[in-house]
């Protein structure tokens, strides 16, 4: 039998809903089932919200991202749900609010109150209401251009079910819905630049691991633009040997303006379908999640979502088949631009010969590779593959490290502090805990679940931390690290105990403070240098290839233009049926609440 046709016989997991142990319902914050929910670390991961809070969606960090990020209000939201499912909501229909009428989310919306010298690439670079005007760019809103991992949908689902009657008084679904519908049609339909199914990304910044040693030879062929044509607003946050080279910002630049001066038109030989088109792993396996995540929501509203799950078996087979490699038992990104790519380049041998996808698979082992192990459709032999990279060698899950590496501990790249080529970040960890917890490795998702909550406590909820040391590295009073330990923190039955009340250094908000030297217990060494077992203070990194929400207080909505095919929502953020706080109580929910009232 071959794998598609295995894939398609396999019975259907379509229960699965990446919420384990948390029943539907209004959140409370009181002890369950032992599991602790007002302790030191959920209080000060809830205080990080609150202090990260617009009063319409929620910054990743205060200073550095001071714009609405797409992937960062999609992990808030599922940590925000058990304190504010009321403002988790909110989060999701601001973003959605700037909606495409092509259907695609935009990574980036803008806050106008910010400077637009305080982040690059800014609105006056991306021209989104003039170059995306074909595209159905909102007119009252700028924002980027090019996209983000699809997590949205997933989101929604998770936050409707902390409170299904909020969600329900408020029509949250309902309008969610077409929107979240439009935004995977955008994707399946125009971003299918292979031909075989799956989604392409068209700017490493889409996938979302920005500096990640997979796009190094797709980017080689890019001419970078001059770099007197822009300045890195990176630098003035973050050490250089800790950002992209000027070379691959370069690179970076130029891909962009292409994909803008190009109408932000996807497809064909020109830009949007021509220098780079990569086929992920990671982002096409949020997308499957996402679909079964759409089955779920169209069921709620009186649909069966039998289509959707279907669709979502179908892009398994089709991620399985084209980026999965079994001799090296991991997924791998695939380059459709590689002028030298006949097929597969696999350690196996080539499956596919002459005649198979077009491309070659880049053999850069990332933690993208490892993400889809999140889909409950994976044959057995692939999940069990994937989990054995995981506990491996190339990424120590357990042995040499407790929080999963961005990138291979072996690879000729890897650096521990280097964005995405090394460095352990949390979302990335919470979704593997997910994964493994779906595919029945329960004690490794244990061990995770704990090493996510007591390393992020310890570095102050860092943006992301020494795969080794467990060093903060980046801005701390990270939002998405904060939310996901909140999701950890609220599960049911196999909480681990919090980790005792130990205060970091005073917190600026801004950067990193001195290591924790809790992630692999072994003695913090001294120096500067960045060789495991060092603490020395990090310094934060740049504002740029990041998107994150607006200035305190300042944050802007706008209704769409419509999405493609469907009737645009006629509901605008922050309005529902409710009014005053939702039903979440004790000190979490206090913070939380104060900045949603009015």
């Amino acid at each position: 039998m071959d794998r598609t046709a295995q894939l398609v016989a396999r019975p259907a997991q379509h229960a699965v809903a990446y919420d384990p142990g948390t029943p539907p319902g209004p959140p409370h914050l009181g002890a369950h089932l032992g599991a602790p929910r007002t302790g030191p670390a959920s209080r000060r991961a809830a205080q990080v919200l609150a202090d990260n809070w617009t009063g319409s969606s929620t910054v990743p960090s205060p200073g550095l991202y001071p714009h609405q990020w797409s992937w960062d209000s999609a992990f808030v939201a599922i940590g925000l749900r058990h304190v504010s499912p009321r403002r988790a909501q909110r989060e999701l229909e601001t973003l959605l609010d700037a909606q495409w009428g092509d259907g695609r989310i935009p990574h980036i919306v803008f806050n106008p109150s910010v400077p637009l010298d305080a982040y690059f690439p800014s609105p006056d670079f991306w021209r989104s209401s003039t170059a995306g005007r074909a595209a159905g760019a909102p007119r009252t809103v700028q924002t980027s251009g090019i996209v983000q991992p699809p997590v949205h949908a997933l989101a929604a689902w998770l936050v409707h079910r902390a409170d299904p009657g909020l969600s329900r008084a408020r029509g949250f679904l309902g309008r969610m819905y077409p929107r979240l519908a439009a935004w995977h049609r955008y994707l399946l339909h125009r971003r299918d630049l292979g031909g075989g199914g799956l989604v392409s990304v068209v700017h490493p910044w889409e996938q979302g691991m920005d500096n990640a040693p997979s796009w190094d030879a797709p980017l080689s062929r890019v001419t970078p633009a001059p770099a007197r044509s822009f300045r890195r607003a990176d630098l003035d946050h973050g050490a250089p040997e800790d950002r992209p080279t000027d070379l691959d910002y370069g690179r970076y630049v130029r891909l962009a303006a292409e994909y803008r001066d190009g109408g932000y038109r996807d497809g064909g030989t020109g830009p949007g379908g021509g220098e780079f088109a990569v086929e992920d792993p990671s982002f096409n396996a949020l997308l499957i999640a996402s679909e079964h995540a759409l089955a779920h929501i169209a069921h709620e509203l009186g649909a069966t979502g039998t289509a959707r799950h279907a669709r979502a078996e179908r892009l398994t087979a089709a991620l399985v088949e084209r980026l999965w490699d079994p001799a090296e038992e991991m997924f791998f990104c695939r380059d459709l631009r590689d002028p030298h790519g006949s097929g597969d380049r696999r350690g196996s041998g080539d499956r596919h010969g002459p005649r198979g996808p077009a491309g070659a698979l880049v053999p850069e082992r990332g933690v993208s590779g490892l993400v889809p192990l999140l889909l409950p459709g994976l044959p057995r032999e692939v999940a069990a593959g994937v989990v054995r990279t995981l506990r491996g060698p190339h990424f120590g899950l357990g042995t040499a490290t407790r929080l999963v590496p961005s990138y291979d501990l072996r690879g000729e790249a890897f650096d521990p502090h280097r964005y995405w080529r090394g460095p352990a970040w949390f979302n990335t960890s919470w979704l593997l805990e997910r994964g493994l917890r779906v595919h029945d490795a329960r004690a490794d998702a244990d061990a995770l679940r704990r090493a996510v909550v007591d390393v992020a406590a310890g570095s102050d909820f860092a943006e992301y931390v020494d795969p080794f040391t467990g060093e903060a590295c980046g801005a701390t009073g990270f939002s998405w690290t904060a939310a996901l330990t909140l999701d950890l923190l609220h599960d049911d039955g196999t909480t681990p105990d919090e980790p005792p009340d130990e205060r970091p250094a005073e917190r600026s908000g801004r950067t990193s403070g001195t290591a924790p030297g809790t992630a692999s217990g072994a003695a913090p060494g001294s120096g500067s240098g960045r060789t495991p077992g060092t603490t020395a203070p990090r310094a934060t990194p740049p504002t740029a290839a990041r998107g994150t929400t607006g200035t305190a207080g300042t944050a802007s909505t706008a209704s769409t233009t419509g999405t493609a095919g469907t009737t645009a929502p006629g509901t605008t953020s922050g309005t529902g049926g409710t009014a005053g706080p939702d039903s979440a109580a004790g000190a979490d929910a206090t913070a939380i609440e104060g900045g949603d009232r009015g």
